[in-house]
């Protein structure tokens, strides 16, 4: 990869809005405004409908916060995207997965370790990765034993949206950011309390 297809957007390219949004974004990430969203903030209306589905999935979602990252790691490994995986890898910690746990994400269900509940997720990631794209009836009547109705719903979607966004990554070349070091800021801290309010 030698550079972004599409560069991440300035104020001037992105417009006050969507500067003022990934400012925010970046505060509460621990650093500048992430690629990504600078990056997606080119196409200034779709950025903010996108950011708003986004958010409701994760940091927003039913599913907890350790589960939909381990989804997001396996996801992330399926699609190649290291620009998902760096980022998640952060938040998974962050999350309560340990550091061996976020390794192993690339190994998949199959490893040993896992709760059965983790190798359930993992499966439904593979599962949606593989060329049918569904969760077959056996797989289906796992995850109903061990999910509610609304995680159920959700899972699906947590998976597609982070794999159409690894594809959009990997197409556009974006380029890592810079690590973000230490705890969440005050912001994040913030925001994560407000998503957990559902």
């Amino acid at each position: 990869m030698s550079g972004p297809r599409i560069p991440p957007g300035r104020r001037a390219d992105i417009g006050l809005v969507n500067d003022a949004i990934t400012r925010v974004l970046g505060v509460a990430a621990g650093g500048p405004p992430p690629h990504v969203f600078t990056t997606l903030a080119r196409h200034r209306g779709l950025f903010r409908r996108w950011l708003a589905f986004a958010g409701a999935l994760m940091p927003g979602g039913v599913l907890p916060r350790a589960d939909a990252e381990l989804v997001i790691l396996r996801v992330a490994h399926n699609c190649h995207c290291e620009y998902e995986a760096r980022h998640h890898r952060r938040l998974g910690a962050l999350a309560g997965l340990t550091a061996e746990q976020i390794a192993r994400a690339g190994d998949g269900p199959g490893a040993a370790g896992w709760t059965p509940r983790q190798a359930l997720l993992l499966r439904a990631a593979d599962a949606l990765h593989a060329d049918a794209r569904t969760i077959d009836d056996a797989l289906w009547a796992a995850l109903a034993a061990e999910l509610g109705e609304r995680e159920l719903i959700e899972l699906p979607l947590l998976i597609g949206h982070y794999e159409m966004l690894a594809m959009t990554l990997n197409a556009l070349q974006v380029q890592p950011d810079r690590e973000a070091t230490g705890p969440p800021s005050r912001v994040a801290r913030a925001l994560q309390r407000l998503a957990e309010r559902r």
